[in-house]
């Protein structure tokens, strides 16, 4: 199940602000929070107010994971084989930003509270693979990336992809950050955003998360620093997650059958690709009767474009395509809309056969 998260950090705040948080992010259907025990250590006044904020996101089903490393567990007198603390302090799992020896990790994923062991996925595949090697219990371990508050220091797609995949073979759970653009703090003094992927940092937030979603690696995505707005929740609240869906605009000018063709009807990369257009044919079959009138044949086509012949091509008019390059146009080919410029990076990473979708910005 694909998940939405918030990132809170009692450290910083107060637990009032906190709750309220809380409280709006269930409200539109968040289901987990990051928080960070690293920042707390042993501090019992901030061990009391954590808890307290941890047990109210507990009581109302929102599903708390803290940060830690193996000089918290010293610091708290934890041993691997007890990890009873951590579940009376209301977590639904503890997140391992540097890792101990790979046997703790295993061993703490047989706790009798069913407490989650999420380790940290972007560091690379060598401590995932060293963990299991102690053959530890796949139904209590997840994997969640960092995040990345200094500008230029956030993951490559390419690194990205690499431990995303090691993970997601053997069927563990992922996470990743996205960054509000109205959210002011995190857990440490510097915060030029909260993201994973580098290139994400200066994005819309809907952008960011539908960019995870759609790459079939990511279970939940979390925003990574607070407090985001309540038109960011919403937002991302409805959000498709399981279909790519791209905003656009459309032309002045467009027919109610060629708005309906790109916002209603269905849409899939065909399998025979084309490095120029996504072509998506279903439409011209359904509508193969009706007069496609030429309106709108710009001299050039851009990338991101959305085009559908006219009537003036017999067996291609009515097909949606997608612009993947700048191209000259025939004179023959209506340019509908386009794709805003924020995700126009996102066509091309739409696999053959993907489906896909518009919506009305």
């Amino acid at each position: 199940m694909k998940e939405l998260g918030i990132s809170i950090y009692p450290a910083e705040t107060n637990i009032e602000d906190d709750c309220r948080y809380i409280d709006t992010a269930r409200k539109y259907g968040f289901t987990r929070i990051f928080t960070n025990l690293i920042s707390v250590e042993n501090d019992q006044h901030m061990l009391e107010c954590f808890k307290k904020v941890c047990l109210y996101a507990r009581k109302n089903n929102m599903k708390v994971i803290a940060d830690i490393n193996p000089e918290v567990l010293q610091t708290l007198g934890v041993c691997p084989n007890d990890i009873e603390f951590f579940y009376n302090l209301g977590l639904f799992g503890i997140r391992f930003d540097t890792g101990s020896n790979g046997f703790d990790e295993s061993l703490m994923t047989y706790n009798p509270y069913n407490l989650k062991i999420e380790i940290n996925m972007s560091s690379g595949i060598k401590y995932l693979e060293n963990i299991m090697e102690f053959r530890p219990n796949i139904d209590n371990l997840l994997g969640c990336h960092n995040f990345y508050p200094l500008r230029y220091t956030g993951l490559s797609r390419e690194h990205f992809l690499k431990c995303s995949k090691a993970f997601t073979s053997y069927g563990i759970p992922a996470a990743a950050f996205v960054t509000s653009s109205s959210a002011k703090f995190g857990p440490w003094p510097d915060n030029d955003g909260l993201c994973t992927l580098e290139e994400h940092r200066n994005l819309p937030i809907e952008t960011q998360a539908k960019d995870f979603f759609n790459t079939g690696l990511i279970d939940t995505v979390i925003i990574g620093n607070c407090y985001a707005s309540e038109d960011e929740l919403k937002t991302l609240s409805s959000l498709d997650k399981d279909i790519l869906s791209l905003n656009v605009e459309l032309e002045d000018g467009i027919s109610e059958i060629e708005k309906k063709i790109v916002l209603d009807e269905p849409h899939f990369n065909r399998g025979d690709i084309s490095e120029y257009l996504i072509r998506s044919t279903l439409s011209r079959v359904k509508y193969k009767n009706n007069f496609f009138k030429l309106f709108n044949p710009k001299q050039d086509i851009k990338r991101g474009d959305i085009l559908i012949p006219s009537s003036s091509y017999k067996r291609y008019a009515g097909e949606l395509q997608i612009a993947l390059k700048d191209m000259e146009n025939s004179g023959k080919i209506n340019v509908v809309g386009r794709i805003i410029p924020e995700e126009v990076f996102l066509i091309d990473l739409i696999h053959p056969w993907q489906k896909f979708k518009f919506k009305l910005k």
